[in-house]
């Protein structure tokens, strides 16, 4: 049987749909190559003209030009890690917690920082159980795990001193927390969540300054570091430092309702008292030699109106004292020492850490409604 061509004897078969899906391709890729190298390094403002997308530093920006300095924060948190991290202590401690008939222990876990390189470290009073603990280990980089000893603690402070017996430690540089800025770099280290996270770093920025926490009903820290560097419970008594590495406070409380707010002891409150305790053993501050309480507390104890808002009723002065020499008398309202306003126990205990024995000062006082100022001598 014969074939028939019904159609043109010389027309050549048709192509596939894949040869033209090829060449589709190869024509996108050399176009391209054309578009992105070719025309802008050989034609644009050759042989043809310049696109305007192509014009560099043509600005369709109407608003204020904004120069923002580049700063390489995550090297400088790596930097302050590396300087202070040998420098950061983990902290165990047990203590006895008296319930009804029987006592049991209870482990903590805190941070510290070495202050002196013969083993003293400075940490919160309340990682050693505000002197409460049975048994304190000090936990170092290279691993040893060393017994302390408390030296000094003030719960008002919420700061102690530990001493383990151990030299050539490698010892923090103190920074200056008086010249700090709101904005600036902070890095906090220390075990946030106990000691198989030890030697944490979180970094952030001086959220505040002078900021006051109530702990409870009748303790308030004051002065404190805001800061937005992560701080959890076991980073207590762990250092926040600067950009330099420099410690500028000692981590001490988070609140538990907020998010990104942590707060630290200013270093320079404790620095005389390192000095003294490094060089005598111990520390013993300044005493006016009153018994006192609040302007809040006394009012609503005894039902008067003292007609003042903020100060410390004196309700007994003690013989022999700088008080009685000093001509205070009971009933006078003590309301700030060398200007600095007292609105509270704790705070006037927190301000005499800054005098010695022989020191003087102007107390501000309110005796039958009038002001007056007399001069101490502690």
């Amino acid at each position: 049987m014969k074939d028939y061509n019904y159609g043109n004897p010389n027309r050549r078969p048709r192509r596939g749909i894949f040869s033209y899906l090829i060449v589709a391709i190869i024509a996108a890729i050399i176009g391209g190559i054309i578009a992105t190298y070719i025309a802008p390094n050989f034609l644009y403002g050759k042989l043809i003209p310049v696109p305007e997308i192509y014009k560099i530093g043509k600005n369709t920006n109407t608003g204020p030009n904004i120069e923002i300095t580049p700063r390489d924060d995550i090297g400088a948190v790596s930097a302050v890690a590396r300087k202070a991290m040998s420098s950061v202590v983990g902290i165990t401690t047990v203590v006895i917690q008296k319930e009804w008939f029987w006592e049991r222990p209870t482990e903590g876990v805190g941070s510290g920082v070495i202050v002196a390189s013969d083993g003293y470290i400075l940490t919160n009073s309340h990682v050693i159980g505000n002197g409460k603990a049975k048994e304190i280990k000090v936990l170092f980089e290279n691993g040893d795990n060393l017994d302390g000893k408390v030296l000094w603690f003030d719960q008002t402070l919420d700061l102690a001193l530990v001493k383990v017996n151990k030299s050539g430690l490698p010892v923090v540089e103190l920074g200056d927390s008086e010249n700090l800025e709101v904005g600036e770099l902070s890095v906090a280290i220390g075990n946030p969540l106990g000691l198989e996270f030890q030697r944490s770093v979180t970094s952030g920025v001086i959220s505040g300054l002078n900021r006051s926490v109530q702990l409870d009903e009748y303790n308030m820290i004051e002065d404190l570091i805001q800061t937005d560097a992560s701080i959890n419970p076991g980073n207590s008594g762990g250092p926040l430092l600067n950009a330099k590495g420099e410690v500028i406070g000692i981590n001490t409380a988070k609140i538990k309702s907020g998010e990104g707010l942590g707060f630290s002891i200013p270093i320079n409150l404790v620095k005389p008292i390192i000095a003294e305790v490094i060089n005598k053993g111990k520390f013993n501050n300044v005493n006016i030699g009153f018994r006192g309480v609040e302007v809040e507390i006394y009012e609503r104890q005894t039902g008067s109106d003292l007609g003042v808002e903020n100060g410390i009723v004196l309700l007994e002065i003690i013989p022999k004292s700088a008080a009685q020499k000093s001509d205070l008398k009971a009933l006078d309202v003590l309301t700030s020492i060398n200007g600095k306003k007292l609105d509270s126990m704790s705070s006037l205990k927190k301000e005499l850490y800054r005098y010695k024995k022989g020191d003087k000062a102007i107390l501000s006082i309110i005796r039958n409604g009038k002001k007056k100022e007399i001069e101490i001598k502690f």
